[in-house]
This record gives structure tokens, C-alpha cells and sequence, in this order.
């Protein structure tokens, strides 16, 4: 059984679990999400890996790009993955990689434009299965109406980061 490393990150927007193993991330999920059990260990039966606190290159490196990212100095990761999901999961992460920083497109856009439009729910399912947060940007997803739509690491946190990617750097003091 392989190992991956973890270890907690508190950002601004709370508390994070970065892991990594075979020098890709695997995780970078909220601590105190409500399916953290049912994520983990769908992590850990895919990737056949066992999880062990620890520090790697590649969770040094999440962290700095983090820490620059909520100083608002970074709009892109340059971090190698290794997201643990189904195909259509993965398709959606993959998807969910081309929704630039500062914008929102809503389920129905996101399902669209994966040429899948009858699978919204699907769709909306794999994005908040997403395990990857923020360098995936899941919380770039929001409802039809504007409304901010449900998030694992809470309303607050989601809040927070579309604030983040959608204030000014002069105008910034939230982070």
C-alpha cells in the first residue's frame, strides 16, 4: 500500500488538508467538511493508499502558491495533480480548470460546456465531490440565479474566495 503525506494548512478562509503522494497533490480539501470520512477514504481505496501525517516537496510547494494566492499575487497553480475520482469526475475537474480567476459560470454552464447539458445534477455532483479545492476551482460554480450554491468548506469560505479573485489589489485587505 502506498503512503500519502499530509499535513494542515490554515488559510484565510479556514482550515485545509494538503496531501500528496508520488510527487503529485491529491488533496487539498477542508478539514472540516462535512464528507470528510466518505472523501477520504475514496481517496485512499482509489490511489490503494494509506494516509500518514507528513511533509513532501509537493505540499511545500501547494502551500507557497496558496500563500500567494490568497495575497492575491497568483491567478494560476502550477502544481502537479493526481485527482482520485471516476472518469466523469475527472472530466468535470478537468472542466472546472478552465473557468478563469474572477469568474463564475453557473451548473448548467459547467455541464454545457463538457457537451453533457442532460447531466447538470451529475455534473453539479462531481463538482462538490471535487477534492482538489481551490487549485481545482470548484468554488467558481455558483447557481442560475447568482445564488452561491452549497461548498465543503462552507458559504463563508466560498464567499471569501470569489470576494478574493474579484477585488482589486489595491482594494484588498480581506485576506
Amino acid at each position: 500500500m502506498n503512503n500519502i503525506f499530509y499535513r494542515e494548512y490554515k488559510s484565510p478562509a479556514g482550515v485545509l488538508l494538503i496531501g500528496s503522494m508520488d510527487e503529485r497533490l491529491c488533496l487539498c480539501d477542508w478539514k472540516y467538511r462535512k464528507m470528510r470520512e466518505t472523501v477520504d477514504r475514496r481517496i485512499s481505496r482509489i490511489l490503494d493508499a494509506s494516509f500518514e501525517e507528513g511533509d513532501t516537496p509537493v505540499i511545500r510547494e501547494t502551500e507557497r502558491q496558496l500563500n500567494e494566492y490568497f495575497m492575491g499575487d497568483r491567478k494560476e497553480f502550477t502544481i502537479p495533480l493526481l485527482p482520485a475520482g471516476t472518469e466523469f469526475q475527472k472530466r468535470v475537474w478537468r472542466e472546472l480548470q478552465n473557468i478563469a480567476y474572477g469568474e463564475t459560470i453557473s451548473y448548467i454552464e459547467l455541464a454545457e460546456r463538457m457537451d453533457a447539458s442532460e447531466a447538470v445534477r451529475a455534473a453539479a455532483s462531481a463538482n462538490g465531490a471535487n477534492s482538489i479545492s481551490i487549485i481545482i476551482p470548484c468554488h467558481r460554480v455558483i447557481g442560475k440565479q447568482g445564488n452561491l450554491g452549497g461548498y465543503a468548506g462552507g458559504l463563508g469560505a466560498k464567499k471569501k474566495l470569489l470576494d478574493l479573485e474579484q477585488t482589486l489589489p489595491e482594494q484588498r485587505e480581506l485576506f
